[in-house]
Formats: C-alpha cells, sequence, structure tokens
C-alpha cells in the first residue's frame, strides 16, 4: 500500500450546496430562503417569537431564587496542601491561611475563606486557620499532631 493509493470511504463526503447560481442550479434566486422579509435576511431573526402569540418562555412560570447571602468557599483537599509542601511552596511550620494559600498558588481567588476537605494524604505537621473544615480533614490532620482553628465558628460565637 503506497499514500497515493488511500482514499476516503465512498459517500463519506459530500460536496456543499452552491445556492444563489442562476436558476437552472434548482437554488438560484433567493437561495432557499423563500420569499421577502426577515427570514430572508441574515444575521436577524427573533428568537422564540410565535407569530404574536406569548411566546412559551413568558408562558411558565418562574421558579426558584438567588440566594444573595450564600457563602462560596474554596475547596482544598490536604492532598493538594501536601504537594505544596513537598515542593516548597508552603511552610509547614507557619500557620496555613488563605493568605499563605493564595500565595503558594494553591488558591486563585480569596472568595469567601477556605474550606479543607479530607481527600489526600498529609505527612506535614501542620497548624491552619481556616473559615471551615470537613471531620475528615481534622481528624488526618489531628492524626499527624497539626491543629485546626476555625474562623467561622468563632465570629458566629462573637455575634451570638
Amino acid at each position: 500500500m503506497r499514500l497515493n493509493d488511500i482514499t476516503d470511504n465512498p459517500g463519506s463526503s459530500k460536496k456543499r450546496t452552491r445556492v444563489g447560481r442562476g436558476i437552472g442550479s434548482g437554488s438560484g434566486k433567493t437561495a432557499g430562503r423563500g420569499g421577502k422579509g426577515q427570514t430572508a435576511r441574515s444575521g436577524v431573526r427573533i428568537k422564540g417569537f410565535e407569530g404574536g402569540q406569548m411566546p412559551l418562555h413568558r408562558r411558565l412560570p418562574k421558579r426558584g431564587f438567588t440566594n444573595i447571602f450564600k457563602t462560596d468557599y474554596n475547596e482544598v483537599n490536604l492532598g493538594r496542601i501536601q504537594a505544596a509542601i513537598e515542593a516548597g511552596k508552603l511552610d509547614a511550620g507557619q500557620p496555613i491561611t488563605l493568605e499563605a494559600l493564595l500565595a503558594a498558588g494553591v488558591c486563585a481567588k480569596a472568595r469567601d475563606g477556605v474550606k479543607l476537605l479530607g481527600n489526600g494524604e498529609l505527612k506535614a505537621k501542620a497548624s491552619f486557620e481556616v473559615a471551615r473544615a470537613s471531620k475528615s480533614a481534622v481528624a488526618a490532620i489531628e492524626k499527624v499532631g497539626g491543629s485546626v482553628k476555625l474562623l467561622v465558628e468563632a465570629e458566629a460565637a462573637a455575634e451570638g
């Protein structure tokens, strides 16, 4: 077999129809777009227009709402933190806070704080100052001799 013997399967590709090329072609004059008006033009067509009838998306009721007080945390797994410590981006001797994680590139944006998740393995003894932490993450940190200080519970206790 040679390179010049290679061909595509028969019927796999079809030539595109060239429209607007005269009466004899079968799709000349209006080029398959029908008569005049909005639909004959390019770039304009009212989406969802139903001939003056109230469109479906306006007939149906709205549902749900957006909670403007929702908290959005950076979710960080222990495995990511361990990788950053091994790479020398995080210092396990210093308390690991949101600012330290941002500087190390573990978190991209500040958001409303950090939530620790227990996926992965933490080998280094470290102290954390974060907004929230899952039970498995706290257990894994305390198992290697570290500590977790939760900032959200401290704020709630101060308010109440």
